[in-house]
Parts: structure tokens; sequence; C-alpha cells
């Protein structure tokens, strides 16, 4: 069943007559409800309807044989085929059948004549059709005013240019608007007659004041006459050159007659611009194929279309990059090592391995530049050392941070398929650098996560290798690109979370925490003379002592590196800047005094070791991401069944050295004179000061044994001795790592003796013989020995 159509080809005429005439019609309660699909009859309009459904049909000629009075309503969704009474509109207009049609096809045409606008009530019947109680609706006519005038009279100029650009509207329209002198009728026919949808005249129709029901019309022509216009100024255009069956044709055409007025093709212009570039670049033939293929792709599309910008993108790319494009290294050796010198103290290690670098591609002319790894706590100098390497060889520099990095294709680029693609970031970092031979600084190496986006570290290891960078194909760029002289140097906090693979191509240089005394160089070389400068207080207005940079860093600071030192001065220096600004007298030299008032409270009492009046007390040392520290293990032991019980955020690994130690002991009851019956007879409870902080490792093995036997033997632990090693069950001791940081954490609590694994000997040999003045070593292979030289006699 189909709803009620307007014809598609008739204008709704408008009825001429006295408007009190159809103010005058008296509307019934009760009308039969006609259900229009897609038409909306205003009063004072008359509209011929089609009728293909029974319903509809039935209605008209029930009607038509009576009062000929119905109401036209329109249903809300016009692809409902049998809507309900809830699915139409709430607001409608009553009207009057003037003829009923029969036609020859079988259809059914009624002609009919808006009077008053209605709204629809309950329904009182639904069968045959549709029947509602109703209630008029009047309209809101204003008073006469220069305004609402003006607003008819721009409608009608406005309408009359769309009936001359319209194609849809009959030629004899403007005809029938020029003869409607009403304007409230004007307004209506105007509303029945205009080219938008149902839903918009039915919005029009629900309008109660006629001069803002017009506004809105005039809106709706405002925006169909633009429309028109520029439809009609296209065609204009392009009308000699365009081809009705070729829709591309069509467009470039209006593309050029557009560029034609801004002054030329903005493609050409680009494109010419890149091969005035690509001129000066040196690369290869088979790069220049590849820059000229794709710039006569992209000369021949348009400038909106999708591929565009990502086209140009790409030939930007490739006339951005340094192709053979390098830096002149400075090959002077004192010089560099003048440089390297100056940026940063220490680090001698790494400053040789930079010279060595130099001095072969001084020797041979080229060499391929090797992947370093520098690896050690925070705030040592890694990161910043990359500039000064720069510096010293005349390099470009440029860092990226792979702390965090998921996606692969960070590394490898984008392929250009993608929207938004782009080069990875070492391809970035050198088009950035403008130089192929840059110093990269890969910063946080061990930080690089994976998910389904793929390993970064695995892209990492092309990138990485000497024997494979040379040739390193970028998804973006869709071509091999040299990294060979790129000098690329890693750096990590901790090396055992690294990719093994990628461990394996790169050069690991420990670069360890600083000692005091180190700590005090840098200071006054670097941190105190640029902290000055960066707050603006003259060297001459604050003079800190030797003496008080060491206060700093003892009672403010733990750490392996200075960056706990630099936020403690700025605090300092801020402090005395305050005091500048607000013209109060002080005392250039900083005292203790003002020290403590700026820094406030000692925030780290420094490590000293024990006097050991208990048995069951042994001094350890143990390596922290911060530096070494000393620890104390406390053994003691209580009647009960032989249990053990360890506490202090002990990890599996050092439960597992305690449970070792302490069979160790029992195996050498008799080397110790201990009664084997005590171990039955007794719990033993290890514990390791500072619980809140996890602890791990197998480097306080020795220090267990040697805690267990002094308190089952009774016999007490040397003072002043402190020891590190991995103990085994056959009474081995394995070495271990962190020497440096450990021996100066013993000469920082006061201990002068230390018991190392004889096989660390080779580890106290490489540091400098100033960190080791007024300490002795004694290096064991055996548990009896380390419980010969740390237990005291009976």
């Amino acid at each position: 069943m189909q709803a009620a159509n307007s014809n598609d080809n008739f204008i709704p005429v408008f009825a001429e007559g006295d408007e009190q005439n159809l103010n005058k019609v008296e509307v019934p309660k009760q009308l039969p409800i006609l259900v229009l699909r897609n038409a909306v009859l205003f009063p004072g309009v008359i509209m011929p309807i089609n009728m293909s459904r029974d319903k509809s049909v039935k209605l008209a000629r029930a009607v038509y044989s009576s009062d000929k009075n119905l109401a036209a309503v329109m249903q809300r969704d016009a692809k409902q085929d049998d809507p309900t009474f809830e699915d139409l509109h709430k607001v409608g207009t009553a009207a009057r059948i003037l003829r009923l049609l029969e036609i020859p096809d079988g259809s059914t045409t009624i002609i009919l004549q808006g009077t008053r606008r209605i709204a629809l009530g309950r329904m009182v019947a639904n069968d045959p059709f549709f029947v509602a109680t109703v209630e008029v609706v009047e309209d809101i006519v204003p008073a006469p005013s220069k305004e609402y005038g003006s607003l008819v009279s721009t409608i009608r100029d406005v309408s009359m240019t769309v009936v001359k650009l319209s194609p849809h509207l009959a030629p004899d329209a403007g005809v029938t608007m020029k003869n409607i002198n009403n304007r409230r009728f004007f307004v209506d026919y105007l509303a029945s007659n205009t080219e938008v949808s149902g839903d918009e005249k039915q919005k029009l129709l629900e309008i109660d004041n006629i001069e803002k029901r017009a506004a809105a019309l005039l809106e709706i022509l405002l925006r169909e006459r633009q429309a028109l216009e520029l439809k009609s100024e296209i065609q204009q255009k392009v009308h000699k050159g365009i081809d009705q069956h070729n829709r591309e044709f069509f467009l470039q055409e209006q593309m050029k007659a557009i560029q034609a007025e801004l002054g030329g093709n903005p493609v050409e212009q680009e494109v010419k611009l890149l091969r005035e570039k690509a001129t000066t670049k040196k690369w290869s033939d088979e790069v220049a194929a590849v820059f000229e293929r794709e710039a006569l792709k992209t000369e021949k599309m348009m400038p909106h279309s999708g591929d565009y910008p990502m086209q140009l993108n790409y030939l930007q790319t490739l006339v951005d990059l340094p192709w053979g494009e390098y830096s002149e290294d400075k090959l002077d050796l004192s010089e560099a090592q003048k440089v390297l010198d100056e940026d940063h103290y220490g680090l001698e290690e790494v400053k040789e391995r930079m010279l060595e670098h130099l001095a072969v591609i001084k020797l041979k002319g080229n060499l391929k530049s090797p992947i370093l790894c520098l690896y050690g706590p925070p705030g040592v100098g890694k990161t910043s050392l990359g500039k000064s390497v720069a510096r010293a060889m005349g390099r470009e520099f440029g860092r990226i941070s792979l702390g965090g990095l998921h996606d692969e294709a960070e590394i490898r680029g984008h392929r250009k398929t993608y929207i938004g693609a782009m080069p990875g970031r070492i391809l970035q970092t050198i088009k950035k650098c403008k130089k192929g031979n840059p110093v990269i600084i890969l910063d946080e190496v061990d930080k690089v996560g994976n998910d389904f986006r793929g390993d970064p570290s695995s892209a990492l290891l092309e990138v990485l290798d000497p024997e494979q960078n040379a040739t390193f194909y970028d998804n973006f760029l869709e071509m091999d690109y040299d990294l060979s002289r790129v000098l690329f140097i890693t750096t990590a906090n901790n090396v055992a979370t690294i990719h093994p693979a990628l461990r394996d191509r790169m050069e690991m240089i420990s670069v360890s925490g600083y000692t005091q005394e180190e700590k005090l160089e840098i200071v006054k070389r670097h941190l105190l003379p640029r902290l000055l400068e960066d707050h603006g207080v003259k060297p001459s207005q604050l003079v800190i002592s030797d003496e008080l940079i060491a206060t700093t860093i003892e009672d403010y600071t733990r750490e392996s590196g200075v960056r706990g030192v630099e936020k403690q001065l700025a605090k300092i220096i801020r402090h005395t800047a305050r005091l500048i600004a607000s013209g109060k007298e002080y005392a250039p030299m900083l005292t203790e005094q003002a020290l403590r008032e700026a820094l406030g409270a000692t925030k780290f009492l420094k490590d000293r070791a024990l006097k050991n009046a208990f048995t069951g007390v042994a001094t350890g040392l143990a390596w922290t991401p911060n530096g070494g520290e000393i620890l104390f293990i406390e053994a003691s032991i209580s009647k009960g069944k032989g249990a053990i019980a360890t506490t202090g955020s002990l990890g599996d690994v050092m439960k597992e050295s305690a449970a070792i130690a302490l069979e160790y002991v029992r195996a050498q009851a008799d080397f110790l004179q201990i009664d084997p019956k005590i171990f039955a007879a007794n719990n033993l409870h290890i514990h390791v000061p500072e619980g809140a902080i996890p602890k791990d490792g197998p480097s306080a093995g020795v220090t267990m044994v040697t805690a267990i036997a002094s308190v089952f033997s009774g016999r007490k632990v040397r003072s002043g001795l402190a020891m590190t090693g991995e103990a085994t069950l056959r009474g081995k001791v394995l070495p271990v790592g962190g020497i440096k940081e450990k021996i100066l954490a013993a000469k920082r609590a006061g201990i002068a003796d230390i018991l190392l694994p004889a096989e660390n000997k080779k580890d106290i040999d490489e540091i400098k013989k100033e960190y080791l003045q007024g300490l002795n070593f004694t290096y064991v292979d055996v548990i009896k020995d380390v419980l010969d030289i740390a237990l005291e006699k009976k």
C-alpha cells in the first residue's frame, strides 16, 4: 500500500480569492485523515494528489460524495508503506476536495485546496481510514511594518532568481508569483513550491508566526539560490571544453579555469622547485632515477587527490636527505682531547676509545664507525657525552629517545601508502642534521618495549650492525640508505634488559659512578659556573668553598651521578639570588649556616662501619643503581627446632644464599668448633636492615656465612672489615660485579680492610690508584680463609 503522492510535474496553484473567505471556513471537529508520503499542503494552495493505495482511494471517494472536507497530514517516515496514527506529524492542513479524477490507467487523482492549519487530537477510527479530532491552529499575522514589507519583497526578488536558474520549475511559475499580492498567501505558496525536503516544509508549516515563517523561508531560498548560482557559474566556465561522458575531464577543466584565475598550476611549480633542489644533490644514478620517476607521477596528479600530499612529502624527503654530504672530521687528536676534557671530568675509557677512532681515521682516511654502548647509573653524563664527542670530531649531533618505544615503524618508517606516513626516527634525525655522518645518541636503549606493533629492538639490529647498516632499508624511502659513517652511541642503565643480539653488536663501555673527589671537581669545573650564569649571579657574588661543596654532596645527595648535586646547588644559588634582588645584606662567602638555611636539615646520614659489640653481625658490600653501599647482615638464634627465617625484603637469590650459608656452617661445624646439636635445638633468624628496600643478588653469600658462623660459634667479627663474594656449598668464593662502586662505598664508610674473591683482583687493577689509597685488600678463594680472617679468636 502506498501513501498519497503529489504530482512532481505540477506546481501547486494559489487560490485567488479573499483571505477573509478562507479564514471564515468552518472546520469540523472531526475529519478523515489523508496521509501524504512526502508532500505538505499549505492553506490557500491548490495541489493535485495521486493516490494508489486502498485507504486513500476509499477516503477520497467517501469524502467527495459527502461534504468534501478532510485533513492532509504528512507521515514522519516516507519509507513506511502502512503508517500508524502515531507515525503522523501532529500539524497538518484542513482541505476541500475540488475535484476527483479517475485516470484510465486505474489510478485516482484528487485536487485539494488547503483552508486552515489544524492540529491532530485523538484518533476516532482507523478503518477503513483514519478519522481524528482536530483543532484549528490560528496564524499569528504581524502588524503592517516596513520590516515585514521588506522581508516579503526580498523573498519575491530571491524567488524570481530561483525560478530563472532552476531547471525543474515551470516557466509560468514566475508569472503566477507576480500575480499574488497577498503577503500571507504568497509566503505559503512559495513554501509549498520550494525544492526542499518534506521535513523542511513541515517545519515551515508548524511555525505559527507568519513573519518568522517568512524569515525561515528566506533562509531556504537564499541557500537554494547560492547553490544554483554556483552550479550555473561552473557550467558556464567549462561549457565549451566539457565532455558530457567523462566526469574526470569535467573536473580537470574546472581546475584549469580556477588555476588560470590564480595565476598558474601549483603542482608544476612545486615539482619545479624540487627539481631545482635535486640538481644540487650528490646522489647515485639509482636514486636520481627514482626521483625522476616519482616527480613525473606527481605532475600527473590533481592537488585534491588523496595521494598527492603523500607523493609530495616523499619527494621532499628525498631532496632533504644528505646524500653523500659529510662533515669534515677534525683529526687534531690533542684538540679533541682538550674538548673532551673541557666538557667532562673522568670517563677516561670513553675518551680513549674516541681518540683511537680518530687516530685510525687520520691514518686510513676512512673507517666504519663503531657502535658504542655507555652503561651505568643515572646522572653520570652518558647522554651529554655524545654532544662532546660530536664537538670534538666536528660533526653534527642528534638524539633519539628510545624509552618506552613500542612500534617498529618508529625505527624503520611507515610504508608510504599509509595516511600520515613518514620516515623512521633514524632518517628524520639525519635529515635534521643535514649531514650523512652525524653523532647520534640512542638514549635509554635498555627501556625499549615490544608488543603487537613489532619489536623495535629487532629493527635496531640492522641499524647497529656495522656490516649491515651501509644498506639500511627504510620502509618509507623504499631504498637503501648508508648509515655506516654515522657514529651511534647508545646509553643504558641496566645491561640485563638489552636484547642479547643487540648487546652483542655493541662495544660495551662501563660508565661507573663518581667518587666524592670526582664530584667535587665536576662541580667546580662545570656545574657551578654554569648554574651561576643560568641564574644571573656573578661569581664574585657567591663563593662556595670546597668543604661546603663536599658537605652538600655528602649530606644532601646519595647517587652515583651529579644530578642531585646540581639541584641542591641550584637551590643555594636561588636563595642567594633572592637576597641580591631584594637588596638585603649577605656575605658572598657561603657559610655552613647559610647552606643549612637554603637546603634545610641533613637528608642523608653517612654510612659508618659499626663496631661489632655483638656476635652474628657482619658487614657486606652491595651494588645499587645509585652506586655502592655497605650492608649489615644480622644473625641471631633462639630456642626452637632448627628452622630458618629471613627478613628485610630479600629476593629469592638472597634467600638461597642464606640456605647455602647455613648448610655450609653445619658441614664445617668441627672446623668451627661448634657443637652439631646446637643447629637442631635452635632457630636461626637472618635480617638485613632497611627492610623497606628490596634486596637481591648472590654477592652477600660470604657475608651471610660469616654472620651465621659468628652467631653459632660465639666469635665476633673483626671491626673495620667488609666483604663481598658468592658462596657455594663446596666452600668456594666466586667473583661478583660492581667492585668499583663497592670499594667506594667502603671508603666512604671509613672501612679500611676489604675481603674480595681472588678472581676480582683484575677489577682492582683497572681502578685508579688514588681511589685505593688507605684501603687494604685480601683476596680469598675458599670460605675457610674468609672465616679465619673475619672471626676473632675465642
